[in-house]
């Protein structure tokens, strides 16, 4: 290697691991953040399953950042939830699925990376891919509750008590992810684009 190149090769690796601590540096900060915002719980059912805005930071690292490290961002929020949070779970199989699994796939909001919309599509997909997860947990563990009441109904369909159970706090959640996003939309439309990342 001759050495003008010497120069531009230390400064790609000095760029990429600039970029690397950065990106390290936002997750711990933003999944910091997102387990504060899990205690404002502005609804709590009983059998786990809250509305809250810890989800949006979670959104926002993934779409800034590309889905691989917000699968990672994810995956430890749900970490610090079964740690923190008092899990409420069946077993090692709920607590798999309701925590370390549930909150992962909130960081395929980062398939939208860099586009315009990309933050409102990516909240929709990661809180469905959630909701999914959890509907999964509530038909294969939580049928051990069937019959189940809820809002002055009796259900005995685990699918169908799963269905209304986690749709029931997700499809708020989605919601009020999704108005967060609008609301800081255009404040932080260069941060939500990454193109701060650029230079």
């Amino acid at each position: 290697m001759s050495s003008e190149n010497q120069p531009n090769v230390k400064q790609t690796r000095s760029k990429s691991s600039s970029m690397s601590l950065r990106c390290l540096t936002e997750a711990a900060i933003l999944v910091a953040l997102a387990q504060v915002l899990s205690y404002v719980k502005l609804m709590e059912l009983p059998n786990g399953g809250s509305l809250t805005p810890a989800m949006f930071p979670l959104i926002l690292f993934a779409v800034r950042w590309g889905w691989k490290s917000g699968l990672l961002a994810g995956f430890a929020f749900g970490l610090l939830q079964l740690i923190f949070d008092g899990a409420y779970a069946w077993g090692w199989q709920s607590m798999l699925l309701d925590y370390l699994v549930a909150f992962t796939p909130l960081g395929l909001a980062g398939i939208f990376k860099g586009k315009k919309w990309g933050i409102f599509a990516g909240t929709v997909l990661g809180c469905a891919c959630r909701f999914v997860v959890h509907y999964i947990s509530g038909v294969t563990i939580y049928k051990i509750l069937a019959p189940t009441e809820l809002l002055g109904m009796t259900f005995t369909s685990p699918s169908f008590y799963s269905l209304v159970y986690n749709g029931s706090y997700m499809l708020p959640n989605t919601i009020l992810a999704l108005v967060i996003a609008g609301l800081l939309y255009k404040p932080l439309y260069r941060f939500i684009m990454g193109q701060d990342l650029t230079k």
